[in-house]
């Protein structure tokens, strides 16, 4: 048993693979989840309206709606579990396609069990209600909300101010994938969506500012064909 994982989360399995169920509630039931299964997109969203979930882990490819419809529908009924979607390796527009249906996450197979738990327990600590304190924490990073600075290791970083509203960004979202075209849109405007390089260059100038060795960063990370992750799932914010 888990013991950094209280019993009382419940999470919602969707898979059409019977032993592949299986197998997740034998593993999430002993890391102390609560768990519920259901075969298709309909039967989850038929479930999850009678028996609401903290998380839904969900499986991309399923016969019927499929895994990005059920997301989407979900996400449209008000649903705020969190929401982990099971992708493939070789399709990297699901990756894309899961996160803007409103997946807070994604793993692709094959995985092990170790970094799913890492994933689900990461998108819990996002779900909960951020404190008061305006100061955020990542490694030996600490950015101010409310006096808009950045420091390292105590050292003051200097930073525009399109590059702390993009450092913000990251911060509020930690250790998850956010899509080029959220990033653009959310710090550059609705306009924005397609600018990679525009992007690329200030992720090349904040990496130059964070990181120790900026070719090997550690804290912003290139999720390949999808966008950037700001820490790893498994990295705990303070």
């Amino acid at each position: 048993m888990d013991h950094n994982m209280p019993p009382t989360h419940k999470i919602l399995v969707v898979d059409d693979e019977p032993a592949l169920r299986r197998a997740l509630r034998t593993s999430l039931s002993a890391s102390g989840f609560d768990v519920q299964e259901a075969a298709s997109g309909e039967q989850a969203i038929d479930l999850f309206s009678r028996h609401q979930s903290d998380l839904v882990l969900l499986d991309i490819n399923m016969p019927g709606i499929g895994g990005v419809e059920t997301c989407r529908r979900l996400r449209s009924l008000g649903v705020e579990a969190g929401i982990v979607m099971i992708t493939v390796r070789d399709s990297e527009d699901d990756q894309v396609r899961a996160l803007e249906a409103g997946a807070d996450d994604y793993i692709i197979k094959p995985y092990r069990f170790r970094e799913l738990l890492a994933r689900l327990k990461a998108v819990l600590r996002r779900m909960k209600p951020h404190l008061r304190n305006p100061v955020r924490r990542m490694g030996d990073l600490e950015l101010d909300l409310e006096n808009r600075s950045l420091k390292k290791a105590g050292a003051d970083i200097h930073l525009s101010p399109t590059e702390f509203d993009l450092m913000a960004l990251f911060f509020e979202h930690q250790g998850a994938p956010l899509t080029h075209a959220k990033l653009l849109r959310s710090i550059w405007g609705p306009e924005y969506g397609g600018e990679l390089e525009y992007l690329r260059s200030y992720v090349r100038m904040l990496r130059k500012k964070i990181e120790d060795d900026p070719a090997r960063p550690v804290y912003l990370l290139t999720e390949p064909w999808v966008g950037y992750r700001f820490g790893g799932a498994g990295e705990r914010d303070e």
